[in-house]
């Protein structure tokens, strides 16, 4: 992978400062990896077991024989999202993780899901340049088709997310979560 491993293009991406060109090198090699085992998952059937496999190749970690995923699915890295067990993920979601998704235990992804973990500077001169900011997803979320999450967000344990809901900011344990942007509606029913 260019001048930068795997490890040191995750330690750099998880301080959330300013990338700059030097990492461009790094971000093509990663997207040309994600787009070979993507377009694999994507375009023939396999077993559940397969695309465990296949997961695992994509994210750089052994992904949990528990893990289930609905093709299609697309990511322009894949080398920095962690899922736990018993993790799923219906069909046309989007990740953007190169500053990192991190998914626990029981958690259920809607259709056509985005988790979107870089930010542009806002300046029209310096525009290129990204911020890269984790997205952490604790035990037993239910995020609901047509989310998305935006960089920077922790979602807490138990925690719903409505269908088409923005998320901008740090959503506690136990509510549920919905609108543009998204605002705490309620507690989870326990």
């Amino acid at each position: 992978m260019s001048d930068i491993d795997l490890s040191e293009f995750r330690k750099i991406m998880s301080t959330g400062k300013l990338v700059e060109g030097q990492m461009l090198k790094t971000f093509h090699k990663l997207s040309q990896d994600a787009l070979k085992i993507t377009m694999e998952i994507n375009n023939k059937y396999h077993s559940e077991e397969e695309i465990v496999d296949l997961f695992s190749q994509l994210t750089g970690y052994q992904v949990d024989k528990s893990f289930r995923l609905f093709p299609p699915f697309h990511t322009d890295c894949g080398k920095n999202i962690k899922v736990g067990k018993n993790v799923f993920i219906n069909a046309c979601c989007k990740f953007q993780d190169q500053g990192g998704i991190e998914i626990g235990d029981g958690v259920l992804i809607g259709h056509n899901v985005t988790l979107a973990t870089l930010n542009h500077d806002e300046r029209p001169q310096f525009r290129q340049n990204i911020y890269p900011q984790p997205i952490k997803i604790g035990n037993n979320v239910w995020i609901g088709s047509n989310a998305t999450i935006l960089a920077g967000v922790t979602i807490g344990d138990g925690a719903i997310i409505g269908a088409n809901a923005v998320v901008t900011k740090d959503v506690p344990q136990n509510v549920i979560v919905a609108g543009v942007p998204a605002k705490i509606m309620r507690k989870v029913k326990v």
